[in-house]
Order: structure tokens, then sequence, then C-alpha cells
């Protein structure tokens, strides 16, 4: 995983598209890098405000969700930084972008968050009343001006139809059933338990994915310090205890043989016997509560190992194609430089020209031309 830089945090934004596995690949490596969550937060919005495009900034509200959502495991760093943000973003959204998708595909961000709690009642209500407070009123506004200008229309031509005001109302209508049928949906959502279904992002035509819920992975992949300290710890379990596993293997048979009972004669080995057993049986106890915590690393060590190791094929399916790419830029060059190489051989060699170093000979005159002998 490559190092973090400011520098490197704006190319990989710059090259971040819409695509699923843009948006988890710059995911991983965000939450990698969760150290850095201020500043990556800071430049995170600054992209956003500057991106002209309102495709691109949906494409950030993904990646933010995706980043929110899936950094819980590991810390609430990016879900708090973020919560200091968003009012600010959404606002933001609201006043500079008009596209209803945009709209509508922020609208189900904001009921996901609900219904997974990753932001309480009162936050997701305040974020969806700046998101659509001025994005009401630029409609509004829209719908007045065009009113208006229907209205001017028909004052200077009685004899139209009304179009323009038909299909004002119309466009209107269609508005608010969409967003009636956004949130009896929503509703729908909350009242039933989630599918495994919805758990995946939904994936339009042009194959970028929707990103509505972000990817579930089998787990956060370790970083590699923890890796190897979880694989030391299994080094000095309870299994590999040599010391205590002789201990166990050398207690005396009669003190787990019912039958050795009868064999007692006295009372003082009736005790002794007792003292025995009752050492044996806590020893027997701390050893198996060893074997049960050993158990549970090893289970927690095989999750990390298996995280671990998908992300390396994750990380290696992407070097490969970095490979591949520079190879075929490699290969360009090499061709060029050949192409530059033949160009220098075919050029004049001026070192076999006269020797000039004097100067040339003087040009004949005109009269030297046509002078006749």
């Amino acid at each position: 995983m490559s190092a973090f830089s400011e520098t490197a945090l704006l190319k990989k934004l710059g090259e971040l598209n819409s695509s699923q596995q843009s948006i988890q690949t710059l995911s991983l490596w965000l939450i990698h890098h969760r150290k850095h969550h201020a500043s990556i937060v800071k430049t995170w919005l600054k992209e956003l405000q500057t991106a002209v495009s309102e495709g691109k900034k949906l494409t950030f509200m993904y990646l933010a969700n995706d980043v929110i959502q899936n950094s819980k495991k590991k810390g609430p760093e990016y879900g708090k930084e973020f919560a200091q943000i968003l009012p600010k973003v959404f606002q933001h959204i609201g006043e500079s972008c008009t596209s209803d998708k945009l709209f509508g595909s922020l609208g189900r961000i904001l009921n996901i968050w609900e219904e997974r709690g990753v932001y309480d009642t009162k936050q997701i209500t305040e974020y969806r009343a700046r998101l659509n407070k001025d994005h009401k009123d630029n409609n509004n506004a829209a719908a007045a001006s065009s009113s208006g200008s229907s209205s001017a229309t028909a004052a200077t031509e009685p004899n139209t139809n009304g179009s323009h005001g038909s299909a004002t109302k119309e466009k209107s209508e269609k508005r608010e059933k969409r967003k009636h049928d956004e949130s009896k949906t929503a509703k729908v959502k909350r009242s039933r338990p989630s599918t495994a279904a919805e758990e995946k992002p939904s994936t339009g035509q042009n194959g970028d994915a929707e990103h509505l819920s972000p990817y579930l992975p089998l787990g956060e992949p370790p970083e590699p310090e923890d890796l190897i300290k979880a694989l030391a710890n299994i080094e000095n379990s309870a299994s590999s205890d040599a010391v205590v596993r002789e201990r166990i293997a050398n207690l005396p048979p009669e003190i787990s043989e019912i039958s050795c009972l009868s064999k007692l004669e006295d009372k003082d080995a009736a005790k002794a016997l007792a003292k025995q057993v009752n050492e044996a049986v806590q020893l027997l106890n701390e050893y198996n509560t060893r074997l049960a915590a050993e158990m549970e690393e090893r289970t927690k060590l095989a999750s990390m190992l298996r995280d671990f190791q998908a992300e390396q094929k994750e990380l290696l399916v992407q070097a490969e194609k970095r490979l591949e790419e520079y190879k075929q830029k490699l290969n360009r060059m090499v061709a060029v430089q050949k192409e530059i190489r033949d160009h220098l051989s075919n050029l004049p060699d001026l070192t076999q020209l006269p020797d000039v170093t004097g100067g040339l000979a003087p040009l004949p005159s005109a009269g030297d031309l046509f002078n006749i002998h």
C-alpha cells in the first residue's frame, strides 16, 4: 500500500471515477491511512467544492459514504470528522446543483445512514433540510421564471394553448410524485429487515455502481504489524506450553479413578488425595481456560490472514494492471527511441563537409557572370 502524501491524495481524487472498483480501492487506501483523517477530509471537501461536474460531486459523496461505513470497525475518526463538515457539504450541493438524479441518490444515502444508525436522526434531519432547502428554492425560482415567461407569452399571443404552463405543471407533478414514491420506499425498507440482495450496490446500464450501500468485506484488512504481533502471540500459546503439558501427563492415575477410593485406609490418606485432586482440578481449569482463549485467538488470526490475503490479492491485481500499463508505455517509448535513431542515421554527417573555417570563397559578381571573353 503506497505511502500517504497530499500530492498522492490529490492525484487519486483526480483519477476517481464512479465505478465501484475505483471507489472501493480509494476507500481502502483512505481507511489504511486513517491517522491522516483530518487532512484527508479537509482535502476531500475542497475538491468536492471545486468540482465542476455534478456527477463528480456525487462520486465524492459515494466515496465518503464508503469510507464512513467501512471505517467503523477500526475507529470513529472518519465518522466524526465528516460529521463536522457534512452540513456545509449538503448546503453547498443544495445551492449549486439542480440534478434530480443527484438529489435522489443523496436522499437514499441519507435513508441508509438513518437505517443503519451511522448518524442519529437529528443529524440526518439537519443534512436533509440543508440539502433540500436550497434545492426547493431553486426549483421554485425556476418554476416562477417559467410561469412568468408563460404569462408573458400568453399576453402577447392570446391564441396559444398554454403549453409552457402545462409543461411546468406536469414537471412539478412528476417531481412531487417521485418524492412521494421515494418516501414510501424508504418507509417500506425501514419496516422490514435488510436482505442480502439489498446489501449489494445497484449498478446502472453504464456499469457505474450507485454505492447506496457500500461493499461489505469479510473484514478490515489488518495492519502488517498487528498481524505479526498476532502470529508472535500464537507462538507462546497454551498448546505449546510443554511444562504444563508435562505436569498434566505426570498426574497420578488415582486422582482420576473412582475405583481407587476403595483403597484408602485412613483419613490422612483421604485428605492427601483430596488435596491432589483439588490441585489437579485447578491446573486443568487454568489450562482449559488458556486453550479456549487460544482457540479464539487462532480464529481471529485465521480471519486476519484471510482478510490480509484478500487485500494482497486485490493489490496484486492493481500492481499487475499498472505493470501492464507501464510496459505498454515502455514499448511506445522504445519505438520512439528507434525512430529517433533511424532519423539520426539518415541525417548528413557534418564532419564530411569541407572545412570552411577560413571563410567561403567570394561569390562571383554580376559582371563576372555575364562577361564573355
